[in-house]
């Protein structure tokens, strides 16, 4: 079954719109694949000794060991008179520890603002963003800049890296609804990440992945057009990769490209082959207290006519020129 516009935004969208209108009931001892959740990223705090789990929803859940989890705690204060508007949806959020300081990357969305309609799709206001705090459960709020990135194209899915020039960036998606070759990109970062500088860079299209499919109208068989949430690494080795999820028609899943310079400017090489199980995409990569490589994922399937989406860990190998994963994690 392929998955059409409207099944698409649904199920992307329905977390996100719950933790805005909803106060929710903390819970303790939750194990994590009791956790519904879109995009898990795990942040590893050595300073706290606590894993802070985030996603799409804007909601935070923290926990010791990976096994049991406490939450869910509201972790954003936006700004209601900013672009976002007073209720903005928050998509595939991340946190990020730099310079004594902890960043919120993530996508809001302002539904009540169309930017434009493109094959009779409405293309509401949405943009990748950074928020700021103290402490890595938040509150993070906004900082200097109202904008990000250009007011005029949807973004989604920013994630954070400093590169060889010692400068740090921003790297998201300009999203498939307008180009309808979804593009993967770059933009410099100030010094305190409080806002960006310079122009924007495209790392790679959609139609670049050599394992990404779908049907067109004519039922033939091309590239499909979706890229969804980067995420930089590098291997032991220094091998500069970058994993990423599109869509073999009706699964989702998550492939990997490496960086021929090193850089974030590449050029970019597509794997020929994805790198996790059908249904398992979204992910990102940390360390825990341990010393052993993970990848969080969120696994997709249809129940009932409802998709589900509930956090997993797999074991990565990295001690090669690429990754390798080795299965699921067992606590």
């Amino acid at each position: 079954m392929r998955i059409t516009l409207t099944a698409w935004l649904v199920l992307v969208c329905c977390s996100a719109i719950y933790a805005q209108n909803r106060k929710p009931e903390i819970r303790e001892n939750i194990p994590l694949d009791s956790i519904r959740l879109s995009d898990p990223a795990i942040l590893a705090d050595k300073s706290t000794s606590t894993y802070y789990l985030t996603g799409t929803g804007g909601l935070l859940w923290k926990s010791k060991d990976l096994a049991t989890w406490t939450g869910p705690y509201v972790a954003t204060q936006t700004n209601p008179d900013s672009w976002m508007g007073p209720r903005p949806m928050i998509w595939a959020a991340e946190l990020h520890a730099y310079q004594n300081k902890y960043y919120y990357f993530a996508t809001f969305t302002n539904r009540e603002v169309v930017i434009d309609t493109v094959k009779g799709n409405a293309i509401e206001r949405r943009a990748s963003h950074v928020l700021v705090s103290d402490h890595p459960d938040g509150p993070y709020v906004p900082m200097e800049d109202e904008t990000y990135l250009p007011a005029d194209i949807p973004t989604l899915d920013g994630t954070f890296w400093v590169d060889t020039d010692g400068k740090p960036y921003l790297v998201y998606c300009e999203e498939w609804l307008v180009n309808w070759n979804g593009t993967m990109e770059k933009i410099e970062l100030k010094p305190d990440l409080s806002g960006t500088v310079g122009k924007r860079k495209i790392l790679f299209f959609a139609h670049d992945s050599p394992w990404s499919k779908e049907k067109d109208r004519y039922d033939r068989i091309v590239p499909n057009k979706v890229t969804d949430g980067p995420y930089l690494f590098k291997t032991q080795t220094g091998k500069l990769g970058m994993i990423w999820t599109s869509w073999i028609f009706s699964d989702y899943v998550q492939g990997v490209a490496y960086s021929e310079s090193g850089t974030l400017d590449g050029p970019w090489v597509q794997e020929k082959e994805p790198i996790t199980p059908p249904n398992f995409g979204h992910g990102m990569l940390f360390r825990t207290f341990e010393g052993k490589l993970l990848m969080s994922v969120h696994s997709h399937k249809s129940v009932n006519g409802r998709y589900i989406r509930i956090p997993h860990l797999f074991e990565v190998d990295d001690s090669g020129d690429k990754i390798v994963i080795l299965g699921p994690y067992l606590h």
